[in-house]
């Protein structure tokens, strides 16, 4: 069956506030880009990593390097939908370890719709690297690394965006692991 989807893991990020690369830290055992790679390879065609770091060849799928250099998650994200080949990609960043189908699904409900970018809003913040993004907004991408913005936000704002109010029952699903204490507070340790 056709999935006509691709799932893209942002990687590249310097992770400052954790002190270490949060792609390999580990949820039981296994690690936060494993468990991602794990639950979106039965829903995607392909999944690709948009990482500079050759440490994530280890998971045996296609790894790119962001095409501008140290320029945070705009320009991965124009990397990875660039390197698609299908028209709607599932984004994750990969300190999301806990995402699964049930995150997903209500994000793919909405690909044949005509939004640039369909993404949940948790605790009044929105959730832009956990999304499903349509290729055609890759100009917009495009545009805005031309005119050196880097704010993924400031970016979001100018596409057709769709905004889910992220249900209970996956609000713990969609959380960002960012800091020490946020792998604790997680009870990810």
């Amino acid at each position: 069956m056709q999935k006509n989807i691709t799932g893209i893991i942002l990687a590249g990020g310097n992770s400052t506030r954790m002190g270490t690369d949060k792609g390999t830290l580990t949820l039981n055992n296994i690690t936060f880009t494993q468990h991602i790679i794990n639950k979106l390879t039965p829903i995607v065609d392909e999944i690709i990593i948009v990482s500079n770091h050759e440490t994530y060849d280890q998971f045996g799928v296609k790894r790119i390097p962001d095409n501008v250099k140290d320029y945070g998650p705009v320009a991965a994200v124009y990397t990875g939908l660039k390197a698609s080949k299908t028209n709607y990609s599932i984004i994750v960043s990969c300190d999301a370890p806990k995402v699964d189908f049930e995150v997903f699904k209500p994000l793919l409900d909405e690909r044949n719709n005509k939004h640039d970018i369909v993404q949940y809003i948790c605790n009044s913040r929105t959730t832009p690297l956990i999304a499903l993004y349509n290729r055609k907004c890759l100009g917009i991408f495009k545009l805005a690394l031309k005119n050196k913005i880097q704010k993924l936000r400031f970016v979001i704002k100018q596409l057709d965006a769709k905004t889910i109010v992220a249900p209970d029952h996956i609000k713990e699903k969609i959380v960002n692991i960012n800091t020490p204490k946020d792998l604790e507070r997680y009870n990810i340790c």
